[in-house]
């Protein structure tokens, strides 16, 4: 499976869901982002000196790296700090006005939960509207350690009773069912979900949710609700699956290239599908807009049955102040994410695992930035 597919076909998938406007696509300025430099034209001629703290996603912690890595280098006054702490952690020092962006694999809850609207809180602690900003994407991995098994096919169903606890071996029959002429051993299955509230568990857990709701009887959220035994973010349900003979996980494509993990196929009731960019492209290219104006948020079909479709996809949204009730901080803010969205930094992504902006998206991800204040 090849990086750059993903990144390329995933972006053009990802272009379909979020086409513009024609009053959106209007050039903002006539500079469309990136320069020549990885920090682009942001670093060139606005850099900030100072401080500027953010939190949340651990699927993006490599992606943010980079987009630090590459302000830094070209703005050497600047100090930018992203703690991976988690999306809900991120969402809830956001609000209470601890960092001054978050990154979220969900958007701002609409809806209450425990008599509170996320993006009503938001919204109070910015003093204006909070947006999501989608800046990176990519597919989520059912990835597995299970010793001679390197081909594996998984459906809804099944996936919901292994991470509910109701199947516990890797020879049950209906793990058999789904993968004749495999050899399955008797090895017990181990599972391990993020710990920590996380935005990748949402996604996970809507899909189960979406796909298999009469075996997945739990509410969707950032807060594991199924069994197994917790690990801290991303890295430490990959860490921990590859340490462990019969090991499974859901955790971003990234991480599970990064510690060598097996994936498996998804059965959509259409016949196995492979994570490819492909099949990953064509679930995200069924994705709706729901945000208005530079609120970018997205809904996506997580029980679609498109033939090819692999079902399990996430964005993960900088979620930041329309405008900031200090200035300094929205031109850092600003300034920081324009080299994030930049055609440079994106691209380098492809890198790391990940699908970079495709260039519609890229544009009107550009123009919201370009509105913070």
């Amino acid at each position: 499976m090849s990086v750059s597919r993903i990144s390329a076909l995933g972006a053009i998938a990802l272009s379909g869901a979020l086409a513009l406007s024609a009053c959106a696509s209007e050039n903002n300025g006539g500079t469309p982002g990136a320069g020549s430099t990885a920090a682009g034209s942001t670093a060139a001629g606005d850099c900030f000196t100072g401080d500027l703290k953010a939190e949340g996603s651990s699927a993006q912690k490599n992606a943010i790296d980079e987009a630090i890595s590459a302000y830094q280098e070209a703005c050497s006054d600047a100090n930018i700090d992203y703690q991976p702490t988690g999306s809900g952690a991120g969402i809830k020092q956001f609000i209470a006005k601890q960092v001054d962006f978050a990154g979220s694999d969900s958007a701002l809850k609409t809806e209450p939960k425990d008599g509170r609207i996320e993006a009503d809180d938001a919204k109070a602690a910015c003093g204006s509207e909070a947006w999501n900003l989608p800046m990176v994407t990519g597919p989520i991995a059912i990835a597995y350690n299970v010793k001679g098994v390197d081909k594996l096919t998984l459906n809804a169903e099944v996936a919901a009773k292994i991470f509910d606890g109701k199947i516990t071996a890797w020879n049950d029959p209906a793990i058999a069912a789904l993968n004749s002429g495999v050899t399955l051993p008797s090895t017990p299955i181990k599972v391990y979900f993020r710990s920590d509230e996380s935005g990748t568990t949402e996604n996970f857990t809507k899909y189960l949710k979406g796909a298999a709701p009469d075996a997945w009887s739990y509410e969707t959220g950032k807060k594991w609700t199924g069994k197994g035994e917790g690990k801290e973010k991303s890295a430490g349900v990959a860490t921990a699956t590859k340490g462990q003979d019969g090991g499974i996980t859901y955790v971003e494509l990234s991480y599970a290239q990064q510690n060598q993990l097996n994936t498996a196929a998804i059965d959509t009731g259409a016949g196995p599908v492979e994570l490819t960019a492909e099949s990953a492209g064509k679930t995200i290219a069924t994705a709706k807009q729901t945000g208005t104006g530079n609120n970018l948020a997205l809904k996506i079909d997580y029980a679609t049955k498109e033939a090819g479709a692999y079902p399990i996809v996430l964005v993960t949204y900088e979620i930041v102040c329309s405008k900031y009730a200090d200035a300094e901080t929205g031109k850092k803010v600003k300034s920081f994410l324009k080299t994030f969205a930049s055609d440079d930094v994106q691209k380098s992504l492809a890198e790391q695992g990940y699908a970079p902006l495709p260039a519609e998206v890229a544009t009107k991800v550009k123009a919201a930035v370009d509105a913070i204040s």
